[in-house]
């Protein structure tokens, strides 16, 4: 079978989506799947393109018997509504157009960006071919949700778009229950149409090991309690909150370690500066091999969202990787990514923006660090070698 695969990100990205993208697809490959990814020069989340990459037309690698082509966007930080449009305007017309002259059976998009989905509805129309919606975000839900925009003309169209791009997919496949539950009551998609694959953890890089003692005296932490977020500092993820609360933590032992990149970092470290905090250590982001060295030395992992219904739906993928590295999870999300947490026992949970209920966890948590049979349990359950099966079984049948 072959099978093409739109997605503005992918590996030497280190996000969620370019993660889930490259370790499905490589599951695919072993399996006999002939696969080719449409994506762009790598940049995310600077807006700069990665050293060894230049932002062309049309450029081809192999990356683990994956065809990857890279077409030209638009590229622009991940700040600013209008640029941000137009970077993904750019991949959706360049992925179309390279998209016409691959031969496939089967297209993939997956959303978001949204408009990476409309140019995989208009390959399967003019090939022919069935597509396959993924849906990782309920967009544009999620812009309003964080704040971006207010319900207006152009965000009615794009709900118009949602739901015509939710009729026209021969399947969709959604990363939660909860977004499967939407597209039901909300959208009339018939149940059967649609599948759940969940995130996961790629058990092979991410394992537990021994703190990286290195790297803990390089950042001079060798005699704290090391509360870390690593990932994307962007609008969704109210880090300003944390670094307000890291100004009234009172045990000295415990430092924040925030490592990654994003819309709000400049913010973000302008605030710590004036909080004058020298209890957090911020970071810029690092390849996905070095990643396994910081989360090694954390204590404590920080997951953290903005207080919002609309993040009740959704899982971080990030909490698999930290699970599997036997992390126990400090989570600030409500809804289904709590109840997880809970259900397999591998952290503690608190009112997202809530500060005193913040203060109480981490003290809780600090004190209470036997996980040990959750994480076994829960990456057994979210292992992505099964899950790629799973979703690759979905999309054959």
């Amino acid at each position: 079978m072959k099978l093409l695969f739109l997605t503005d990100n992918f590996p030497p990205e280190v996000n969620a989506p370019a993660t889930r993208t490259y370790e499905h697809c490589k599951e695919w490959v072993q399996d006999g799947v002939d696969v080719t990814v449409i994506t762009c020069a790598p940049n995310f989340p600077k807006g700069r393109v990665f050293d060894g990459y230049k932002n062309k037309l049309y450029q081809k690698e192999i990356v683990d018997g994956i065809k990857v082509i890279r077409v030209w966007t638009y590229i622009s930080a991940n700040e600013g509504f209008l640029k941000r449009i137009l970077d993904y305007l750019s991949f959706m017309i360049s992925s179309f157009i390279v998209g016409l002259f691959i031969k496939t059976d089967l297209i993939i998009a997956t959303s978001p960006q949204f408009f990476t989905v409309i140019s995989g509805r208009w390959l399967s129309f003019w090939k022919r071919r069935k597509w396959i919606m993924e849906v990782r975000d309920i967009w544009p839900e999620s812009i309003k949700a964080v704040g971006a925009m207010d319900t207006n003309p152009v965000i009615r169209f794009f709900e118009f778009l949602e739901k015509r791009m939710y009729k026209s997919a021969s399947k969709i496949v959604v990363v939660t229950d909860s977004f499967r539950k939407i597209l039901i009551e909300r959208h009339n998609v018939p149940s059967s149409k649609i599948g759940v694959v969940k995130n996961g953890a790629n058990t092979s890089l991410f394992k537990p090991v021994e703190k990286h003692a290195g790297l803990l005296k390089e950042l001079n932490l060798e005699d704290k309690i090391v509360i870390g977020y690593i990932g994307t500092h962007g609008m969704a993820h109210a880090l300003d909150f944390i670094l307000k609360c890291a100004k009234k933590i009172q045990n000295k032992k415990v430092h924040f370690l925030f490592l990654g990149d994003g819309a709000k970092k400049v913010e973000l470290l302008e605030l710590k500066n004036t909080l004058k905090l020298d209890n957090v250590t911020m970071l810029p982001s690092v390849n996905k091999q070095e990643v396994v060295n910081y989360i090694s030395i954390l204590d404590i992992a920080l997951v953290n969202l903005k207080k919002s219904d609309t993040f009740k739906h959704v899982i971080p993928s990030k909490i698999f990787e930290l699970c599997a590295m036997n992390k126990p999870i400090l989570l600030g999300v409500e809804g289904e990514t709590k109840i997880l947490i809970e259900e397999y026992k591998v952290g503690v949970t608190f009112e997202p923006e809530n500060e005193k209920d913040f203060l109480d966890k981490v003290m809780i948590i600090i004190e209470k660090q036997n996980h040990k049979e959750g994480f076994e349990n829960l990456i057994r359950d979210f292992d992505r070698k099964i899950l790629a099966k799973k979703m690759l079984m979905f999309i054959k049948d």
